[in-house]
């Protein structure tokens, strides 16, 4: 049977949700350049499982990884962007909102993506013009409007030079919308935007293996995802990311983006 690439990249993420949900808690770390910016052992196995069986299943496809030493340029053709534990501050402390991130790209375009949310057993996929789904089953993100939009954001850690904006956000939003969430993993947050438990993330800096596969998943799902510009994103280099319903999302825009 030939199975859809995201059935395919489902099974890997799978195996690799072993390694993590198996991990012993007094593991090796590693600090790496930027504030509070860290890679544990099981970052490593979890991204050369993830390596070697993309290998096997997409033999053309360029792989890049956050925890490869030497970044590559996004080329051309078939590549597979990976980020093996988004939330790898949250996977030390054994807080659980950490995530596997598979993005397949076809000429610098997101055709497949899977979020997968281990503690939870969460697979959130999506295919380009076939809809998002979580577990199997569709899902839809929300159409409320900013004032009544649960927002999640991330403060961009490793980047304390976006603190004092992301934070000065916050605090608007805070008393504009709903209400605020942190989780301390992106791909957690876009997957839970696609799936309409909140309506609204933004993160000022983000690199694309955090968001190359939430991205096509929230759009399946009907969210907005754009730079805080409202500029479509780069799948090459770092940059802001807005998610949500799109009223919301064009809210945001006319608020912050000066």
């Amino acid at each position: 049977m030939d199975f859809s690439v995201s059935h395919k990249l489902t099974r890997i993420a799978q195996g690799a949700a072993r390694i993590i949900l198996e991990a012993k808690r007094n593991m090796s770390v590693d600090s790496k350049e930027g504030h509070g910016n860290f890679v544990t052992e099981y970052d490593l196995k979890v991204q050369n499982y993830i390596k070697s069986h993309v290998a096997d299943l997409f033999p053309h496809a360029k792989f890049i990884g956050e925890e490869d030493t030497k970044k590559s340029e996004l080329p051309m053709g078939e590549c597979i962007i990976v980020d093996p534990i988004d939330g790898t501050c949250n996977f030390m402390y054994d807080y659980k909102t950490s995530a596997i991130s598979i993005a397949f790209l076809r000429d610098r375009k997101v055709v497949a993506g899977v979020i997968c949310q281990p503690y939870l057993n969460e697979y959130f996929t999506a295919e380009l013009g076939k809809g998002a789904k979580l577990n199997g089953g569709f899902i839809k993100a929300s159409d409320r409007p900013f004032e009544k939009s649960l927002v999640l954001f991330g403060t961009s850690p490793y980047n304390p030079e976006f603190a004092q904006r992301t934070l000065a956000i916050a605090g608007e939003c805070l008393r504009d919308a709903m209400d605020l969430r942190r989780s301390g993993s992106a791909a957690t947050d876009m997957a839970w935007i696609a799936s309409g438990r909140a309506d609204l993330f933004y993160e000022l800096q983000l690199s694309p293996w955090d968001f190359a596969a939430g991205s096509l998943i929230c759009e399946e799902a009907g969210a907005k995802v754009v730079q805080i510009d409202g500029s479509p994103l780069d799948f090459g280099k770092k940059c802001s990311v807005v998610a949500g319903s799109p009223a919301a999302v064009d809210e945001f825009i006319r608020r912050f983006n000066d």
